[in-house]
């Protein structure tokens, strides 16, 4: 995707918990119907819309507050269910920071962004970074991973490019809401990689001095 094909309104959905990087695909399962509508919208036209995590999730709000940065996806695979569900794959593309939301009738929230701060997520390049330089990292995420009983495939995932990788890992990741946000809105890969080493050192120094730590 090119500077001049970024949409200049989006719409967006929020979702807790769950951050896309760029160059990683994520499934969804959409089942509300507002979000049924985004998707159908979307599939007739660019096939974009962006992910964004909302600050805290208050049950008194209709309408949550959301993080400034999300990262808009493009739909790449789609399937109906029988049941009227819409399994969709998303692939990101760039991150975007939120300028004003849109009003408008539709049932799901439409906002103007701006891509500027993040046109290097479209560079192809690849990051100059080597997996020497992750071999710590991935040996105490590896612990985090199998103390949370997830499971990776680690073989398969050291095929990929290491931005994918380290995307991959960030996106999968037993972090919080914030760490993820955190993760998301860092600069380059090189600043991610030392964010996920700051964030796994607080991690393991709970897990491996702390005893009472379920």
């Amino acid at each position: 995707m090119k500077k001049i094909e970024l949409p200049k309104k989006i719409p967006v959905f929020p979702l807790s918990n769950f951050i896309i990087f760029p160059k990683t695909t994520v499934p969804l399962n959409i089942f509300e119907p507002r979000y049924i509508d985004m998707i159908n919208e979307s599939m007739k036209s660019n096939k974009l819309i962006g992910m964004i995590q909302p600050r805290n999730l208050n049950n008194e709000q209709l309408i949550p507050k959301l993080h400034n940065i999300g990262c808009l996806g493009k739909i790449v695979s789609f399937k109906e269910t029988e049941d009227g569900r819409y399994l969709v794959e998303l692939k990101g593309l760039i991150r975007f920071e939120i300028i004003e939301e849109i009003k408008s009738d539709k049932k799901y929230r439409e906002f103007e962004v701006n891509f500027q701060n993040f046109y290097q997520d479209l560079n192809e390049k690849k990051e100059e970074l080597k997996f020497s330089d992750l071999e710590l990292i991935f040996k105490d995420l590896k612990s985090l991973f199998e103390k949370r009983g997830f499971i990776i495939n680690w073989k398969e995932l050291e095929k990929q490019s290491l931005d994918e990788t380290i995307n991959a890992l960030a996106m999968a990741s037993p972090f919080s809401l914030e760490e993820k946000q955190v993760l998301l809105e860092a600069k380059n890969l090189d600043i991610r990689k030392n964010k996920i080493a700051e964030i796994l050192s607080t991690y393991t120094h709970d897990v491996f001095n702390n005893t009472t730590l379920q």
